[in-house]
């Protein structure tokens, strides 16, 4: 039997939920079941699988990074916090909306979504983890040294696809890549990277719309495994070791991407996203 749960949030959602479904706690601490058979409709096919999201901008990584800052800066995010994190004061981010990005691995979404219907079986395609939203909180330079060592595998070839997983889709913010210039290979990191030894490849041009400023604290919204360090992401652990307000939340990645659908979108992903929209730049070495 189905039943219909109306959810308030910031906003008001309607989902159906089923015996066969995904669980969302939502911002009163009320277990929610993601019925499997929510359905939204892409006007346009969104890329992501592949190679594809490891070397640029996709419109899937758009709109999967967009999720995840509209969570923050909406503050729907406030009410994910762990109990021991509320305990401490994390209670919202420490961050205005124009300090606030988001941060995706490009290896890390594994689909594409085909123009047409679509529900939670093609976004567990697109992220087959059960990957949490977390908060960091990085200086503008240490943004810029994460970006320069995620793109650390461009050019892409066959060669360096494993390396390449670490590039960053991103929201927020637009950069530059200047592949060009050799990357400045420091001390080895995990099994495919390097620590940068030095910066000069990546170029932030601006955040929400302002000038970019090094000195200035950004809240970066990402996923658990790279608040953990997954890939080439040092600078993130050691962000999220450094600073408390640094945190995991209950929510799960592919359940925000779901209320972003509904409460942003409603349920159309339209010709906004059509085509990569202008935040990324990968300058090909002559």
């Amino acid at each position: 039997m189905k039943k219909t749960l109306c959810l308030t949030l910031v906003l008001c959602l309607c989902l159906t939920a089923t015996a066969s479904a995904l669980t969302f706690t939502d911002a009163h601490g009320n277990v929610i079941e993601l019925d499997e058979t929510l359905e939204a409709y892409a006007e346009v096919t969104l890329y992501g699988a592949d190679d594809a999201a490891r070397q640029g901008e996709t419109n899937l990584g758009d709109l999967w990074t967009d999720a995840l800052r509209w969570f923050a800066a909406s503050g729907t995010i406030d009410g994910y916090f762990e109990e021991d994190d509320v305990t401490a004061g994390i209670t919202s981010i420490d961050a205005d909306a124009d300090h606030i990005v988001a941060l995706w691995n490009g290896g890390n979404l594994r689909a594409d979504i085909a123009e047409g219907k679509f529900g939670a079986e093609q976004l567990a395609e697109v992220l087959p983890y059960p990957n949490k939203v977390a908060v960091v909180y990085l200086t503008g330079a240490q943004l810029v040294e994460a970006l320069e060592a995620a793109s650390q595998g461009l050019p892409y070839t066959g060669e360096t696809a494993a390396t390449c997983a670490a590039f960053m889709q991103v929201s927020g913010l637009k950069y530059a890549v200047d592949t060009a210039k050799p990357y400045d290979k420091g001390e080895p990191y995990g099994d495919n990277w390097f620590k940068a030894a030095s910066l000069g490849r990546v170029t932030i041009e601006e955040v929400n719309g302002q000038p970019f400023d090094a000195e200035a604290t950004y809240a970066v919204i990402t996923s658990n495994a790279n608040f953990n360090g997954m890939d080439s992401s040092y600078v993130f652990k050691a962000a999220a070791e450094a600073n408390e307000k640094s945190c995991i939340t209950m929510a799960v990645v592919r359940d925000v991407v779901w209320l972003y659908l509904a409460g942003e979108l409603n349920n159309t992903v339209g010709e906004e996203y059509a085509a990569p929209q202008g935040r990324i730049a990968v300058e090909a070495a002559e």
